[in-house]
């Protein structure tokens, strides 16, 4: 049982929802556009954490530098800003958590990488937006994970120090923010996780496989 933490901060997409689906159909319906049939879920999931550039690495096989990648990125985004509410759901597992938390009034918030222009409709959509003490989308402040200032920000606004702040999310640069603001850092071994080397590698303090897991470690099952 970890006694100082007083707050949880979540990563969104593969930690707090599962957001692939919407992802990956849009990625296909760009392949569509392009006259390319679509490819298997299977092969988009695991990269989610990577964003844009990591759905058209799957469905293009290119990279930032490519001469194409900013054209199709931002026709990918619309496609994706389109649809992203249609398949998005929130983790079966992780309401009853989430009402736990609520129910000992342990505040818990939102950090993630996405854009804003992105992150406000999908938690409002969702009915998070309520729920949540904080919501830091990745152009709250100036810079994204894995620099810790987005996890600086939600500690400020949930109101308590980063000592007292755990950080759970499913991708390495989610444990190096956590670490370099200082708090408790829990990998979701749920998400999405990514192609590179293994979870036990990235350095989190804990490693858990279920969200109920964290009631466990929060002292609160």
């Amino acid at each position: 049982m970890i006694s100082t933490v007083q707050a949880v901060l979540f990563d969104l997409d593969g930690t707090l929802i599962d957001s692939a689906p919407d992802l990956a159909g849009a990625a296909n319906e760009l392949r569509a556009a392009h006259g390319l049939p679509a490819l298997p879920y299977e092969l988009f999931r695991p990269m989610v954490g990577a964003g844009a550039r990591g759905m058209l690495s799957v469905a293009f096989d290119l990279g930032p530098q490519h001469e194409r990648f900013i054209e199709l990125r931002d026709d990918f985004l619309r496609r994706y800003e389109q649809r992203m509410t249609h398949e998005t759901r929130i983790f079966d597992a992780v309401l009853p958590v989430l009402e736990v938390l609520e129910q000992r009034r342990r505040p818990w918030g939102i950090v993630t990488n996405k854009a804003a222009r992105f992150t406000d409709p999908l938690v409002r959509s969702l009915g998070l937006q309520l729920r949540a003490a904080a919501v830091v989308a990745g152009d709250t402040t100036p810079h994204s994970k894995p620099h810790p200032a987005p996890l600086l920000e939600a500690a400020r606004r949930v109101g308590f120090t980063p000592e007292q702040c755990m950080y759970v999310g499913d991708d390495v640069r989610d444990v190096q923010a956590g670490r370099a603001a200082g708090m408790t850092t829990v990998v979701a071994g749920w998400g999405y996780l990514g192609p590179g080397e293994p979870i036990e590698a990235w350095g989190a303090e804990y490693i858990i496989k279920t969200p109920a897991e964290l009631l466990n470690l929060l002292g609160m099952a």
